[in-house]
């Protein structure tokens, strides 16, 4: 009786569990499981003569993702505008990545080695730029390096330069206004795993006589690694698909994957192209999710 019981008991148990998690469920599935089938039902489609589709099945969709054919003679070759943005992509995004890490771990060091009481003070501060939209914090950086702005015009009267630079609508503009953006997504966790850090482990390193680079590297380094990982795929991820500060920073002639889409399902009218890309992205985004999962799983096997 007693096993019936348990048995009982947890099957109880499994319903209430359902019950709590079906509202989430159930908006997952509404929001994200059933858009997402559409998307992958138009990128097999044929393009419609005025935008949306037809509903004959075609692979040209993903066939254009990679490749082109030429209209006169029917030969195939590699798309290269597709090829570069998407190479841009990935690398301004690791860029991103990069310089949003070489700026946060200092600065969550920093915050994390002040006093308790000062800590939510430099906290806030870093969280301020999410208080503001995110269209207003990029035309902000516009305002800062465009050709009569702050930057050019205080190196004109320092003398530095002659006449203005070009910064706008190019790689660098657009690096530089994803880094301001994303850098608090990897101040955050970098902090968080820092705070948790004790610090007695590298009094213990300098009283064994290592040298600050090397307790940094075998000590620290090791112990906050999980926050450097996941800020990394917090700014990773979000750069990939990034819509608005490319847009604005790139003046619509240096594009992202994001852009491209767009322009897809906008002025080319080319339905299921814009599917296939966007699913491009997601698979880009799901190899950075599975590298994370795969390496923090190590991580915690390895102790």
């Amino acid at each position: 009786m007693a096993t019936d019981a348990e048995t009982l008991s947890i099957r109880a148990d499994t319903r209430r569990r359902w019950v709590l998690a079906l509202p989430a469920v159930t908006i997952i599935t509404l929001f994200s499981i059933l858009p997402l089938g559409v998307v992958v039902a138009y990128s097999f489609l044929t393009p419609g003569d005025y935008g949306n589709v037809k509903w004959i099945i075609s692979f040209e969709g993903w066939f254009h993702v990679l490749f082109e054919r030429d209209i006169f003679d029917d030969t195939v070759s590699l798309s290269d505008a597709h090829l570069t943005i998407v190479v841009r992509s990935v690398l301004l995004s690791l860029a991103t990545t990069g310089i949003t890490l070489v700026l946060g771990v200092p600065t969550a060091w920093f915050i994390a080695t002040r006093p308790q009481r000062q800590r939510a003070f430099w906290l806030f501060l870093i969280t301020i730029p999410f208080w503001t939209n995110l269209l207003v914090r990029t035309i902000a950086v516009q305002e800062m390096i465009r050709s009569d702005g702050i930057v050019n015009r205080l190196l004109l009267w320092l003398g530095l330069i002659d006449a203005p630079i070009q910064m706008m609508f190019t790689n660098f503009a657009i690096l530089l206004g994803m880094a301001y953006v994303f850098l608090p997504l990897m101040v955050l966790p970098v902090y968080a795993a820092i705070e948790r850090f004790d610090f007695r482990l590298a009094e213990a390193g300098y009283d064994l006589y290592a040298s600050r680079l090397y307790c940094l590297r075998k000590v620290v380094l090791p112990q906050v690694k999980a926050g450097i990982i996941a800020g990394s795929i917090l700014v990773f991820v979000p750069s990939l698909g990034a819509y608005v500060t490319p847009r604005i920073m790139g003046g619509g002639t240096t594009l992202m994957l994001g852009n491209l889409i767009e322009t897809q399902f906008g002025q080319g009218r080319d339905w299921p192209l814009g599917a296939a890309l966007s699913l491009t992205l997601t698979a880009l985004v799901l190899v950075a999710l599975v590298w994370y999962t795969r390496l923090t799983t190590r991580e915690r096997r390895d102790g």
